[in-house]
């Protein structure tokens, strides 16, 4: 193995006696090698250094899901430079902000989206098209570029996960929190080279990129690669699998499905869940209909996967298990405290491959990471006697809708500027489908915003998964004797209320 503390090279190592395996196998019948998908790597790392991007420098990537873009990836990695996926969705005016925050040496985004947005210098590159100019077309005749040699501590990704402030914060991960996580993983659920996984995810989280990839990565496996999630196709690749990753919409929407049988996951030996808590009712559904026990598992932008039910052993519902390897997990009180098991405090993690800072945000690095060296999640759970972690909410108002983080105050900001709205407040009530479903409580003026205005706004200003799935108008919001609103009270009013 190379000496390099760049994680790209492990992975183009463990694929060196492996380059005609298939990796990538999507629903047309194509197939593309380990061997195709490095050396095509590699010819579009040299692309994005001829574009001037250097070592260190931020990589935008806004794309559709594709080979193309698993290979732009590698590429990001494999130049130097440090990979920023955002998600598809994002508007106009979203990615303007990411990119003041980045300051990216490139941005790649799709044919449609040029002349949009303002690249403030940044060379502007595309993914997909016929037109001659697109990365991939330029990247055809280019000669492969080495892999650039990094320091383990040297970034490899920047994930933009927002606050309670509605201003996102960009968790920057080193080379170290890469590698450590994907072998945590990779050996914490037994990884083979027989190994078969459907990958249905997106990959501009952690779920799909980091977990799903690199633990297929590691061990050089065919991944059954399709474009989004579909139960059809899903459950028709099950019997050649041997892995399924999802989140519990997902597994919410195989269960409607009758081709979920027993039969169709004989060959199947591990489901793993996350993104969101799974319903009690899921998961017993699940393990009567297939015969397999989800591995429910738990983690965040900023630690990557801390804890993980077991592979071999009990998994219980409502529980997120154990510390996967080289990771430590406490729960404490607000100042720190360690807490003994059964106590309900804020979860706070330590270890190698939690984030090296919050990029160019050193009052947020500070404030969630306390001077010995504990994460503090900002998550509320307990620990049992044995260490295994149950999560009892959020300290955050978060709201998880579909496995997608929705923040509420970056709704309520563009809400409150409709003209009408004296003041709204964003909720997450229970969906069967969804997990949580996005609910805006508005206060109308005297002259009321009409649902064409506020839905406008939200358009022009917010990805759609972020829009609330219902709109309610109220005549005040609840408040303590401090004056802040009682989201706990709106959620209990509206906790049955999915419209």
């Amino acid at each position: 193995m190379t000496s390099t503390g760049n994680f790209v090279q492990e992975l183009h190592d463990a694929a060196a006696a492996r380059n005609d395996a298939p990796f990538l196998l999507q629903p047309g019948g194509e197939i593309i090698t380990y061997g195709d998908l490095y050396l095509r790597a590699a010819r579009l790392a040299r692309v994005l250094t001829e574009a001037g991007v250097e070592p260190g420098d931020r990589v935008i990537m806004q794309v559709e899901k594709s080979v193309d873009s698993v290979a732009l990836y590698v590429a990001t990695l494999h130049a130097g430079a440090v990979h920023v996926p955002l998600n598809t969705a994002f508007t106009d005016d979203e990615l303007a902000y990411f990119i003041q925050d980045a300051e990216p040496a490139a941005i790649v985004v799709e044919p449609s989206r040029l002349g949009r947005f303002d690249p403030k210098g940044a060379a502007l590159l595309t993914l997909g098209g016929d037109d001659g100019g697109t990365i991939v077309n330029l990247a055809g005749g280019a000669t492969p570029l080495p892999v650039v040699e990094r320091d383990e501590m040297d970034l490899g990704a920047l994930l933009y996960t927002s606050g309670t402030t509605g201003r996102p914060k960009g968790a920057a991960l080193p080379h170290r929190s890469l590698r450590l996580n994907a072998h945590a993983l990779h050996d914490a659920w037994g990884f083979r080279p027989t190994d078969h996984l459907v990958h249905s995810l997106p990959l501009f989280h952690v779920h799909g990129l980091f977990v799903a990839l690199h633990c297929a990565m590691l061990s050089a496996i065919p991944v059954t690669f399709l474009p989004k999630f579909d139960p059809d196709l899903i459950v028709s690749a099950l019997p050649h699998a041997t892995v399924f990753m999802g989140v519990p919409t997902h597994y919410a929407r195989l269960l409607a499905n009758p081709g979920l049988t027993r039969e169709a996951c004989a060959n199947m030996r591990l489901f793993t869940a996350g993104s969101a808590p799974l319903t009690d009712a899921h998961f017993d559904e699940f393990a009567e209909r297939t015969g397999h026990v989800i591995c429910e598992r738990y983690g965040m932008s900023e630690t990557m996967i801390t804890t993980t039910n077991p592979y071999e052993g009990e998994r219980r519902p409502g529980t997120v298990g154990f510390p996967v390897d080289g990771v430590e997990l406490r729960v404490a009180t607000a100042d720190g405290r360690a807490l003994g098991p059964d106590e309900v405090g804020v979860v706070e993690v330590r270890g190698g491959q939690i984030l090296r800072e919050y990029w160019r945000r050193p009052d947020a690095t500070a404030e969630a990471r306390r001077d010995d060296g504990w994460f503090i999640t900002g998550d509320i759970g307990s620990l049992d006697v044995e260490g295994r972690l149950s999560l009892e909410g959020r300290a955050s108002d978060m709201i998880i809708s579909g496995g997608e983080n929705v923040y509420p105050k970056e709704i309520e900001i563009v809400l409150d500027a409709v003209d009408g709205v004296v003041e709204s407040a964003v909720i997450g009530v229970p969906h069967a489908d969804f997990g949580e479903a996005v609910t805006a409580i508005v206060v109308d003026g005297d002259a009321a915003a009409t649902d064409e205005a506020l839905d406008q706004a939200l358009r022009a200003s917010l990805a759609r998964f972020k829009h609330p799935k219902r709109i309610i108008r109220v005549d005040s919001l609840p408040r303590n004797t401090m004056g802040k609103v009682q989201k706990n009270v709106l959620r209990e009013l509206y906790a049955s209320d999915t419209g």
